[in-house]
């Protein structure tokens, strides 16, 4: 039987399951420890091998996980922050007054309520376009923004965005692209690859995938904003914990695992509920009625396991929907092993005012489903059984 050699010709590059699995340097080699440990340290000896000094400008714990992000995504550069809003911050704290962020009109509510109730403030102003109206594409430099902001798939709406056309109409102008990646994670689809100037994932979610962390990452190419990332870090105090970057390192192993059942999950339960009587409209990027099917299909390997669900029930009767079933728990959040399920209006978008979340189709009866890596047919059982009680 002929097996696999180690020489360098044999493997050009490593899969994706064996790259979040093997994070490189330790900065612990001569203990031989398998798993990195937690540098929980504020301060290091001036002068040390590494040239660490401070833990809010650089850590092993950070490094370390920032290496697992970057082979992952195929970048160059990687910041990690605190959270994923501490990436918006990063990001947005480099622009100063009269500059505009043009964005796509479905953003996660922590985002528009950072543009809107706080770098307002300063003199930021952010513009609203629907990008899955091609005009909005061609219309960019007449907004005249310093910078985009794209999600896709969107929250909670899971619009599927052309982010290549998008790019590409960006870069004509030298105008950097900002691509919201959290819910497909760089396994589903690369924006670098798509011409994307920064890729921003909140790494509480899929990346560590058990609800147990809180943090950030911005990937890029471009080593002046890599520079922008790393003073962001330092100079506003946007660092994760060691012990959060110890988590989200060992979270990140099981990632393609994770995402695989979560994936195969999802497609199934779009299908089995897509013409429920109680269910008026099943969004999932993968599922034939979806407006934007063709191009999911084109622009990401898989459909993720995110579904928006708009039911045919009042405020009341879709809370107690939520609160019938056993395995998706009430919850904000997305992407770890346990399925959970979201009110976007009251919830993620609490903070988008009420004429913005009716234009957008954010209202009462929509819901948010995170499915995550328990048996399908639970899943599926669960869900069948609460709407059922209607």
């Amino acid at each position: 039987m002929k097996t696999m050699g180690n020489k360098e010709n044999n493997i050009k590059k490593p899969g994706v399951k064996t790259l979040s699995i093997h994070h490189g340097e330790t900065f612990s080699e001569e203990t031989g420890c398998v798993m990195p440990p937690i540098f929980s340290t504020s301060t290091f000896n001036y002068g040390n091998k590494q040239n660490f000094d401070y833990t809010r400008s650089g850590n092993p714990n950070f490094k370390i996980l920032e290496n697992v992000l970057k082979s992952i995504e195929d970048s160059k550069y990687c910041t990690v922050f605190g959270s994923g809003i501490s990436a918006v911050t990063a990001i947005t704290s480099t622009l100063k007054s009269g500059d505009k962020i043009l964005c796509e009109s479905n953003l996660y509510g922590c985002t528009v309520r950072m543009f809107d109730k706080i770098f307002k403030k300063f003199g930021l102003e952010a513009l609203y376009t629907d990008f899955t109206d091609k005009e909005s594409i061609k219309k960019i430099k007449d907004f005249q923004p310093t910078l985009i902001w794209l999600e896709s798939p969107t929250n909670p709406l899971l619009k599927i965005l052309d982010i290549k056309s998008i790019c590409d109409e960006a870069n004509k102008h030298k105008i950097p692209v900002v691509l919201d990646n959290t819910f497909s994670t760089a396994l589903i689809q690369k924006p670098l690859e798509l011409g994307a100037t920064l890729s921003l994932i909140s790494t509480t979610k899929f990346i560590n995938g058990h609800c147990d962390a809180l943090g950030g990452a911005v990937l890029t190419h471009d080593e002046e904003w890599n520079s922008k990332m790393l003073f962001s870090q330092k100079a506003l105090g946007l660092q994760p914990s060691p012990f959060d970057s110890w988590l989200i390192t060992r979270g990140v192993k099981t990632l393609p695992l994770r995402i695989e059942q979560q994936t195969k999950s999802a497609e199934i339960i779009s299908k089995e509920f897509e013409n429920h009587r109680i269910i008026s409209k099943a969004l999932y990027p993968f599922n034939k009625k979806h407006p934007q099917f063709n191009l999911a299909k084109s622009q990401m390997k898989s459909g993720g396991s995110i579904i928006t669900l708009k039911l045919n029930l009042d405020k009341a009767d879709t809370f107690k929907f939520c609160k019938s079933l056993k395995y998706f728990s009430l919850a904000e959040s997305l992407g770890g092993v346990e399925s959970l399920i979201c009110h976007p209006a009251t919830m993620t978008h609490a903070s988008v005012d009420d004429k913005t979340k009716n234009l957008l189709g954010i209202d009462d009866s929509l819901v948010r489903l995170s499915v995550g890596c328990e048996d399908t047919n639970d899943l599926v059982s669960d869900i069948l059984f609460a709407l059922n009680k209607f």
